[in-house]
């Protein structure tokens, strides 16, 4: 059986690293028969950072077998030169240079080329939305909300226990400024083949997540090894009578079981017709 082949990727930025990030994970998840070796280093915002970064792709270079990948959000032209010292030995892939010349020309205006913008979103509209989605997340996580709070809820999951409705509430708080809270479906509302009476004037708002019980019983036993919780046997009860009760009260559901945490949420935010917040 042949080895898979290996890259080390860097992901170079003048703030936190994120854009290079996710631009550059976009385009390497088109190549799955190689294994990438990640590396960020943010806050390159001096010509000496960034000669200090061009050393270490350069080391980096003489101690594989292959050229790095560099993905650079940097903007600055002094630092982008510094950077390219090392463009002698490995990719370099400039995702703001892919972008600024067109918009520059169909906007008819220079960019300002200034490092970290981003810090202005910490004052805006925009950023307090998020922050309080994710406050809304944390106090209406497990079925703790009031029934009075799920007023100010954008969307409701409700699911069996680690089905994934914690991080995928995070997740669209983070990401879209959405409030979302989340209810487990617990034995009792199993025996009643109901759901929780808060949950009723929030029809609109329900969105229910799946799971393949046998994935299900993993994650529990990672979390409380051989109980009866995580036992194939209870798991597969649980997620059959879950379905069972979505569909007898009209609840849309998804399985998570394959699906990434991106792919959940762009589900949700497009079936329960979310608004975005920014």
């Amino acid at each position: 059986m042949s080895e898979i082949p290996s890259r080390t990727v860097f992901f170079v930025s003048d703030g936190t690293g994120i854009t290079a990030e996710t631009l550059g994970h976009s385009l390497l998840a088109q190549f799955g028969n190689t294994h990438f070796h990640q590396v960020r280093i943010p806050f390159i915002d001096t010509i000496d950072k960034a000669r200090a970064c061009a050393r270490q792709i350069r080391d980096t270079a003489q101690q594989i077998a292959h050229r790095p990948i560099v993905f650079s959000t940097l903007v600055k032209p002094g630092t982008i030169d510094a950077l390219r010292e090392a463009a002698d030995c490995a990719l370099f892939l400039d995702l703001f240079e892919c972008f600024i010349g067109p918009l520059e020309g169909e906007l008819g205006q220079p960019s300002t080329h200034t490092v970290g913008r981003f810090h202005d979103i910490a004052e805006s509209h925009d950023y307090q939305n998020r922050i309080e989605a994710i406050n809304f997340a944390m106090s209406h996580d497990d079925g703790i909300s009031k029934a009075s709070d799920l007023v100010e809820a954008d969307v409701i999951l409700v699911g069996v226990s680690r089905s994934g409705k914690t991080p995928t509430s995070l997740y669209l708080a983070m990401q879209f400024g959405v409030k979302a809270a989340n209810y487990p479906l617990i034995p009792e509302d199993f025996e009643r083949n109901k759901l929780p009476g808060e949950l009723n004037d929030h029809r609109d708002k329900l969105f229910g997540l799946s799971i393949a019980p046998e994935r299900l019983s993993q994650i529990r036993q990672e979390r409380r090894p051989n109980s009866p919780y995580a036992s194939l046997t209870n798991c597969r009860y649980e997620i059959e009578a879950a379905q069972k009760l979505m569909r007898r009260e009209n609840i849309r559901w998804f399985d998570s079981t394959t699906k990434s945490i991106e792919e959940i949420s762009a589900t949700i935010m497009q079936t329960v017709r979310i608004v975005q917040k920014y």
